[in-house]
């Protein structure tokens, strides 16, 4: 008896052992995965050749999409059948899609490009794409064919807007037709593979409302902003990578009165000004032969012969940044820019290198005192932890005391902790002290609550 209990057991850990554990079963489930994804591609691009021979691509960029998915879904029977890979109905429509969007869009980023949920697309070599959500990174089943599949569509996007990027030129600046901001770059730069980042273009702007919405300024913070605007001071906004700063203009400029004649001048053009008077300038890359780049300094000195009321640069990057300031003290007063920088003094000394970068021989102490005379508000924008963007910090120009820039906070947000999911916990507070702007506002018949600037409020 003991023999036969003991024999039951045994049979039964023999059959366990030939059992597929957890991790060996989720490998050979993403691995079938991974094999029927493989095996589409394949067939995309077997039908994707043979629509080539067959559609006329002369009138491919006349043809309205529903006809040509009609056209693509006649016949697409006879070229799945070719391949012998069944497939039922949604499979048949989300092929014809993706042969559309290869054929007329930009391939396998299209569904991304359309989701307005994100705001950023991160290509890392053809296998591996990222994309950012409210603030958030994750990874994307979305991938190419292979590096050339990958190196076709970022031709295609760099061809659009007259650059180049190859061995002798492997990286470069461009956007989309959206405005969407792109930049890549390829081997042998880029060890792993071609890398592709594409900052998405908002189809509808973000509006100051849509900003107090969110929590990334309160009311009263904005209220000063408009004032601000109205009043002809001249504003730099400061923040890292991603942090808002062109958000925050864009939003800014609706506050420019309608019969003020706009200058914009970008590298790559994003500003979406509602104004009817603007003229927007982008700079241009040097060609094949080295020659012929337009630089945002440049444009800056143009546009003085623009007469423009206000001039605003995407963002400063070198010595047009005292171009910018000679516009600010000679008339030009509202103008607006950005700059890469963690906090407004690390802006004002940002600005200072770069007036060291046009050329000009100008000591420190002159370039503060320019600086101090043009700038009149810094604003600060951040990106917190949890994804949220913030104006972080509203601080206004005061003059110089000896060599120094002086400088006073008027609004700032204090983080106060952390929720147990992450969310940073925190409000906006005034610091007590009265802008000296405020005199500039009421001459322009702007006036704002004292209330506004009382120490004690807080804005949650």
């Amino acid at each position: 008896m003991w023999k036969v209990r003991s024999a039951v057991p045994a049979v039964e850990e023999q059959d366990n052992a030939n059992l597929p554990t957890v991790d060996e079963q989720e490998r050979i489930l993403f691995g079938e995965k991974d094999k029927q994804r493989e095996a589409m591609l394949d067939l995309k691009v077997e039908i994707h050749k043979g629509l080539l021979d067959r559609l006329n691509l002369g009138m491919l960029d006349k043809t309205p999409v529903d006809q040509l998915k009609s056209q693509i879904a006649g016949i697409m029977p006879e070229l799945v059948s070719d391949h012998e890979h069944p497939l039922n109905r949604q499979e048949r429509e989300n092929l014809i899609q993706e042969v559309v969007d290869e054929l007329l869009g930009l391939g396998p980023l299209e569904p991304l490009l359309q989701d307005e949920t994100i705001t950023d697309i991160l290509v890392n070599g053809y296998k591996t794409v990222f994309v950012e959500r409210r603030g958030q990174l994750e990874a994307v089943p979305t991938r190419f064919q292979d590096e050339k599949h990958l190196m076709r569509v970022i031709q295609k996007i760099v061809s659009a807007v007259g650059r180049r990027v190859d061995e002798s030129s492997p990286f470069v600046d461009a956007r989309l037709a959206d405005g969407s901001r792109v930049n890549a770059i390829v081997a042998p730069l880029a060890i792993d593979g071609s890398l592709l980042s594409i900052r998405k273009f908002a189809k509808q702007p973000i509006s100051i409302e849509k900003m107090i919405g969110l929590g990334s300024i309160p009311e009263e913070m904005a209220a000063v902003l408009e004032a601000i605007v109205a009043s002809r001071r001249n504003v730099l906004i400061s923040g890292g990578t991603g942090s808002g700063k062109t958000t925050l203009l864009n939003a800014m400029s609706t506050f420019i009165d309608e019969k003020e004649r706009i200058v914009t001048i970008e590298d790559s053009a994003e500003l979406q000004l509602q104004q009817a008077h603007v003229a927007r300038l982008e700079t241009r890359p040097p060609n094949i032969e080295g020659t012929g780049e337009v630089t945002q300094r440049d444009l800056v000195k143009n546009a003085l012969r623009m007469r423009p009321d206000r001039i605003i640069v995407g963002e400063v990057r070198a010595g047009e940044a005292f171009d910018m300031l000679q516009a600010m003290n000679t008339g030009h007063d509202g103008s607006m820019t950005t700059v890469h920088a963690n906090t407004p003094r690390d802006a004002l000394s940002r600005v200072e290198q770069m007036i060291g970068m046009s050329g000009i021989e100008i000591t420190s102490m002159s370039s503060r005192a320019q600086i101090a005379s043009a700038l009149n508000v810094v604003v600060q924008v951040g990106r917190l932890s949890d994804g949220r963007r913030k104006v972080k910090s509203l601080s206004e120009l005061t003059g110089m005391e000896g060599d120094t820039i002086t400088m006073q906070e008027i609004f700032r947000f204090k983080m106060t902790g952390r929720e147990d999911d992450g969310t940073v916990l925190g409000h906006f507070e005034a610091t007590g002290i009265r802008p000296k702007f405020l005199q500039d506002a009421e001459a322009h018949g702007i006036s704002l609550p004292t209330d506004l600037f009382r120490p004690d409020l807080r804005i949650n």
